[in-house]
């Protein structure tokens, strides 16, 4: 009989992870258990994912909010640290500040505006465009920015970030100051050790500060990423891509990750006997429209995956087809002709007009984001998902 469904994502349910359990196993048994138990047969080619939470809970990937601030002090001086391009988040980034400011005596907090990296909007395009702002020159105060637009509480989370980021630096004994800017230069004109917290432009930051005379020039990414006294820590990424754990600890984004989805690829393919591919996956590569906020709040989507997720899709428009080159054939004939022209299609559509329109995003970034959404960040208790048909067009 034809298959009648395309691609299906399933939340897998598992025993809660605690550090040290052996996740490749928990992961493996809980996928075959929940085949068994749903009555669906594990292919080639499935996709079972892992959200890099739990990963990094069995690995015991924690740091406390001391370590941080022994980190911070020790490569930026101690004194007047510009911390900036944080983003606005209470679990991304506050638990970081709280570490930051325990390691400075002062700390000159620039934001973005009107919104941080991520979208989360600190005050509107048309509240800069009827004040007269241009956010690409002028600086504000934290003065000016009341007087102009007084609270701007975040319509999500209702918190206002300015009083709430203000209020965590001092309850840590540091002094601070708060400026909204986009030019990463201009926070050299309170101090010359700077933190910098933006996440997917960080590289761009660090080259202009430092061109720009800077003395001091450190990344999130270069903080925990060496072990504190024993603390956990990130090689690659250091703080991006870390959660609040704890009031005092924050959980790091995971690292070693390659062996670990292989190994469960190996379990699969010895307990099943399917080809299926395994990767860890953080936040997803998607934008609210309501909101306006990116998610992409991890450095990368996936810091794991096998083999077989390399690359990103390579396919046929259907709709242009249709509509182009076959749009005087209907019904079975245009099905037909149209998975003929799906098998004779070769490996790379790159400038084919029959490809356009197909989203070209790595793979790992757009199973990734079915993932996340499939999961969740609440108590759905998925933290494993099974992909099926994702490869699958349809001539399968």
């Amino acid at each position: 009989m034809e298959r009648k469904t395309g691609t299906v994502s399933r939340g897998i349910r598992c025993p809660i992870i605690r550090e040290g359990d052996d996740i490749a196993a928990i992961v493996v048994n809980s996928v075959i258990e929940a085949a068994e138990a749903e009555g669906f047969a594990l292919r080639n080619r499935d996709v079972v994912a892992v959200t890099e939470s739990v990963v990094a809970r069995a690995q015991g990937n924690y740091a406390s909010v001391d370590a941080i601030a022994e980190d911070v002090k020790a490569k930026l001086g101690g004194e007047t640290i510009g911390v900036i391009f944080p983003i606005l988040s209470r679990n991304r980034f506050a638990i970081c500040l709280r570490g930051i400011a325990k390691g400075a005596k002062k700390i000159v907090l620039m934001l973005n505006y009107p919104s941080d990296e991520v979208g989360n909007a600190l005050v509107s395009l048309d509240q800069l465009d009827e004040a007269g702002i241009n956010p690409y020159s002028d600086v504000l105060t934290e003065a000016k920015y009341r007087e102009l637009f007084g609270e701007n509480p975040h319509p999500f989370t209702g918190v206002d970030y300015i009083q709430y980021y203000g209020d965590l630096i001092r309850s840590c004994g540091a002094e601070a100051e708060i400026i909204l800017a986009n030019d990463p230069r201009v926070i050299l004109n309170y101090t010359d050790s700077v933190l910098n917290c933006d996440i997917h432009s960080r590289a761009r930051t660090k080259r202009i500060l430092k061109a720009a005379g800077a003395k001091r020039v450190v990344g999130l990414d270069e903080i925990l990423n060496q072990s504190i006294n024993g603390s956990g820590f990130n090689e690659k990424y250091g703080l991006l891509g870390s959660n609040k754990s704890t009031e005092d600890t924050v959980k790091l984004f995971p690292q070693d990750c390659f062996d670990m989805v292989n190994a469960m690829q190996e379990q699969f393919l010895k307990r099943t006997g399917k080809h299926m591919e395994v990767m860890v996956y953080g936040d997803g590569a998607f934008k609210d429209p309501q909101g306006k906020i990116w998610e992409l709040a991890d450095p990368i989507v996936s810091p794991a995956y096998t083999s077989g997720l390399e690359g990103t899709p390579n396919e046929l428009k259907l709709k242009y087809l249709a509509d182009n080159d076959f749009a005087d054939l209907k019904g079975e004939e245009l099905k037909k002709a149209i998975e003929a022209a799906i098998r004779k299609k070769d490996g790379d559509l790159v400038g084919n007009m029959a490809s356009q329109g197909t989203t070209p995003r790595r793979l790992t970034d757009l199973i990734g984001s079915l993932c996340d959404l499939t999961s969740g960040s609440g108590d759905k208790g998925t933290p494993i998902v099974l992909v099926q048909g994702y490869f699958d067009n349809l001539t399968d």
